[in-house]
């Protein structure tokens, strides 16, 4: 369980997302990070559930840029598929936000590719508050990484499996 959110704002891309690792009702760690960057392909991304899941994603979702030259769109379905159809892939439990200048999508293990309506995205256990923190702070003059950081220690203060430990890529 964790919180993830994607911001767009004039044009800078934001992805932040919490520290906290549980297991069940007890908290393991509470400084991981679920954000990364893909730096030569100009694409930010944040992962909400099993972290050895998300980093095996990760890892296709590079591969997958790079078949691609950079393409997001597309690396985004094919990753999808293989997901959705690999034998060991499907097995993997987690959500991936993502986003380069141009497009943002969720990617889940069931094959969706969302392209969300509106410049924020929001994953995990309190993605939704997050997602609803952000929406009330995006027209206001804050930029992109503070209206992410904010939605996050919004989250944190409802969502039990969120802390406000929070970590931020943007591109």
């Amino acid at each position: 369980m964790t919180t993830i959110v994607l911001v767009r704002k004039n044009k800078e891309v934001v992805v932040a997302g919490d520290g906290q690792v549980s297991m069940g009702n007890t908290v393991v760690k509470s400084t991981a990070s679920k954000v990364r960057k893909i730096e030569k392909r100009g694409v930010v991304a944040g992962f909400a559930g099993s972290t050895a899941d998300a980093l095996t994603l990760f890892e296709r979702l590079e591969a997958k840029l790079e078949k691609h030259a950079g393409n997001l769109s597309r690396a985004a379905v094919e990753l999808a598929k293989d997901w959705r159809t690999d034998k060991y892939l499907r097995r993997l439990e987690a959500l991936m936000a993502i986003g380069d200048k141009e497009n943002s999508y969720i990617i889940s293990g069931t094959g969706d590719v969302l392209e969300p309506e509106g410049d924020i995205i929001g994953i995990g256990s309190g993605g939704n508050y997050a997602l609803a923190a952000g929406k009330v702070l995006i027209g206001t003059g804050m930029g992109a990484e503070e209206v992410a950081k904010k939605a996050i220690e919004v989250a944190a203060e409802i969502c039990v499996f969120t802390n406000n430990n929070v970590k931020v890529e943007k591109i």
